[in-house]
């Protein structure tokens, strides 16, 4: 007699156990589309927007986040208007000496050389010639400032690998070294 009881669960479990797949019929799902997204090409038509372009340009006067827009044109009026006018956002605090030695060592030293007197590697090596010292320029924060964001000269921008804040810090540690020679 219990044999036949554990044929009846063991028959009965098996049952249970394969009523529940079937793969014609899966089961529901509550939003579709968030699982089933349609894939739209980058620039196909589609009827989502009212020019029928899939690819579509952000809203007028937007900023990217964590992007700090800087009023200065790449100009020489710009140039001239940042030597005047621009002034570092720097307080006594968000000075770190250390920190802007060590960006300048990486990032200008090569040409402007570690004393900033334009006698860097690639200057002793003759790649760039008339890298100039620090000494025989009149510039002031805003003027550094502009050259790292926009580049001058042979020398190009530094916008790409420098923040706003590691510009300025680079910035102080100029003056410094001008102040030095």
């Amino acid at each position: 007699m219990k044999s036949v009881y554990k044929i009846t669960l063991l028959f009965g479990i098996t049952i249970l156990v394969s009523s529940c797949h079937n793969n014609a019929a899966p089961n529901y799902q509550y939003f579709p589309n968030m699982y089933e997204s349609v894939g739209y090409e980058t620039y196909s038509e589609s009827d989502a927007f009212k020019n029928g372009i899939e690819a579509q340009l952000p809203a007028e006067g937007t900023v990217n986040r964590g992007f700090e827009p800087f009023e200065y044109e790449n100009s020489t009026e710009g140039y001239e208007l940042a030597k005047a006018n621009l002034k570092s956002p720097l307080d006594s605090l968000g000075r770190n000496p250390e920190k802007a030695k060590e960006l300048f060592e990486i990032y200008c030293a090569t040409c402007h050389g570690n004393n900033g007197n334009g006698n860097g590697k690639l200057v002793e090596r003759e790649k760039f010639l008339g890298v100039p010292s620090y000494k025989d320029r009149v510039i002031t924060e805003g003027s550094i400032y502009h050259v790292i964001t926009y580049g001058l000269n042979s020398m190009g921008s530094h916008a790409n690998q420098l923040s706003p804040q590691e510009r300025w810090l680079v910035t102080d540690y100029v003056l410094k070294l001008k102040s030095e020679l």
